[in-house]
């Protein structure tokens, strides 16, 4: 390999490295729930009693303070969550196996890799080598899986949260610089695989 295609392929390691980093730990999805107003307070009087008698008062006194001409929304929930996150909230939840795959195929597996492309160019051919490429073509074999483990985490947490929940709850979602550190990590790792020779 020619000095300027090593330097090339060095450049974009570091690059997909520096992305990683943050693309895990940075919010990648936020979502965040809203309630009308006026809805809001004709939900609660329901709620708070079954008494027909004591509902209507409860309606009488919320239209005479004015809660039923309400204008706007309120926030009653936000939550924002990178992958590590999700793996912290995973494991805590009792889901042990599902956090440390998705730690393994989304942090572990592709540092080790370009960290092995990394160490590749600069160590001459032998045992180590040889060891070093049969990692990483082993670990190839699932280099689409970070992706897929991205997209389930988005898909989980977003839902169905970009529609409207009846007249009280307005979900939205909205994807966070985690992602696109993440999908930059990807771009960047994919094209350092392309550099990398098939044998040494």
């Amino acid at each position: 390999m020619s000095a300027k295609r090593k330097l090339a392929h060095l450049l974009l390691i570091l690059i997909a490295l520096a992305l990683l980093i943050p693309g895990v730990t940075q919010p990648m999805l936020s979502l965040t729930a809203d309630a009308d107003k006026a809805q809001f307070a004709k939900t609660t009087i329901d709620m708070v009693t079954q008494d027909n008698d004591v509902r209507g008062l409860l309606a009488s006194v919320s239209a005479f303070m004015g809660f039923n001409d309400l204008q706007g929304h309120v926030e009653i929930f936000h939550k924002t969550r990178s992958i590590m996150g999700t793996v912290e909230d995973l494991m805590r939840g009792g889901n042990l196996l599902v956090g440390l795959l998705i730690a393994t195929f989304s942090v572990i597996i592709p540092t080790l890799k370009l960290l092995s492309q990394a160490a590749l160019l600069y160590i001459k051919p032998g045992e180590i080598s040889a060891a070093l490429y049969g990692f990483i073509r082993a670990v190839s074999k699932w280099s689409m899986v970070d992706v897929f483990v991205v997209a389930i985490i988005v898909s989980y947490m977003a839902g169905s949260a970009s529609g409207q929940m009846g007249d009280l709850i307005i979900m939205n979602a909205q994807l966070e610089m985690g992602f696109w550190l993440f999908t930059g990590y990807c771009l960047f790792a994919i094209a350092s695989n392309q550099l990398m020779p098939k044998s040494q």
